[in-house]
């Protein structure tokens, strides 16, 4: 099978106004998600479904009349499946494409190795729930797809989306209301990431030593698929990854990655750093948020501290990054060319959080470097 676009379609796509609605095809065999997707994704006003296809043999015959901008799709389907779909699209005209996945083991697995081959977000495939969990599912979608289709070269020509209305750090951090005095040098490195962030932040964790300082970690990733992730990571790097749990202390050489819909925190008790994990309401659209871990670190481990925001659409993080730097701690943002969207680090410098920026290569390094320099001192 051949993904046939002609390149005189492709210039003819991008030449259209930039106030066009991002356009999607959904590929999956069910009818029932095909049609549930369609829902969801036509609720939002920047958004349409172009057309639906039950397998990919059906969708490269409708990409072969009219290019989305984004795809969703399935990992498991008849005739062929998505990741090899998935790989001949990267290998012949890339698109953004957004996986849509059970939430079983094996499916977190696959959709993982999908990131690897080019995928750019990862959505659960949506579900019957309450009025509030329907809501907040709507909301993860529709945002995986407008994140996606940033996710490009021509990325920063095209108009920033507006980012709706959001609950801040505040309605799961509170403020604090006075400095904690007790003194502590251990380092602890917090670290934000959403779409591009999983080979991201792979790519700093499999460059950290065996007595690398703590790493706490949000990833945007649904539930059940941050599991897999740590466990994939685990694997890969020296240092030990896992996905956190509630009363995790933070050590040398342990990572550990936020579950997905929960926020996680940061808090010490003496000299002890351990994680809070708790459930809340979306924070900046998020469950997980970066905002809050990095609140909680200002409040908590302050100039002991390294922040490294990365990769991400929106400015979930941003302000946490700046009280981190108000703080005390040292802050590192991704750079603009490594960065698979901009967004999260651009909205950080721009709030004035950030002291260094740098290519993804150079972040474990800095890391290592801030840490052993806070040793001699």
């Amino acid at each position: 099978m051949h993904v046939c676009i002609s390149k005189d379609k492709i210039l003819e796509d991008y030449k259209r106004p930039m106030k066009r609605k991002i356009r999607v095809l959904v590929v999956d065999d069910s009818a029932v998600v095909r049609q549930t997707l369609k829902e969801i994704l036509s609720s939002d006003p920047d958004i349409e479904v172009m057309a639906t296809a039950s397998d990919p043999f059906i969708a490269a015959e409708k990409m072969s009349r009219e290019i989305p901008d984004v795809i969703t799709l399935d990992i498991e389907m008849p005739r062929m499946d998505g990741l090899t779909f998935l790989e001949k699209i990267m290998r012949q005209h890339p698109i953004p494409v957004v996986i849509c996945s059970s939430f079983t083991e094996t499916g977190s697995e696959t959709a993982l190795k999908a990131l690897q081959n080019g995928a750019v977000e990862i959505i659960q495939k949506p579900r019957l729930g309450t009025k509030e969990f329907l809501e907040e599912s709507r909301i993860r979608i529709c945002d995986a797809v407008r994140a996606a289709s940033k996710a490009r070269p021509e990325r920063a020509k095209r108009k920033i989306l507006e980012v709706p209305p959001k609950f801040s750090a505040d309605v799961v951090v509170p403020r604090p209301l006075k400095k904690d005095t007790f003194q502590t040098t251990e380092k602890v490195v917090v670290i934000g990431a959403s779409t591009g962030g999983t080979e991201a932040v792979s790519g700093i964790l499999e460059s950290m030593p065996h007595n690398a300082p703590g790493i706490v970690i949000v990833q945007h990733m649904p539930e059940y698929f941050t599991a897999s992730f740590a466990k994939r990571l685990d694997r890969l790097c020296v240092i030990s990854v896992k996905e956190a749990e509630d009363g995790d202390t933070v050590l040398r050489g342990r990572a550990l990655i936020a579950p997905g819909n929960s926020h996680i925190l940061l808090k010490r008790s003496g000299s002890r750093y351990y994680v809070e994990v708790k459930d809340g309401p979306l924070v900046n659209r998020h469950r997980p948020s970066v905002d809050v871990l990095f609140r909680s670190a200002a409040r908590y481990a302050s100039k002991n501290t390294v922040g490294v925001i990365m990769t991400g659409m929106g400015d979930d993080g941003a302000k946490g990054m700046k009280e981190l730097k108000d703080a005390g701690a040292e802050t590192i943002a991704q750079d603009e060319q490594t960065c698979v969207v901009f967004g999260m680090p651009q909205e950080a410098i721009k709030l004035g959080g950030v002291d260094k920026i740098l290519p993804l290569e150079a972040i474990s390094g800095e890391i290592n470097r801030l840490c052993e320099n806070s040793k001699e001192e």
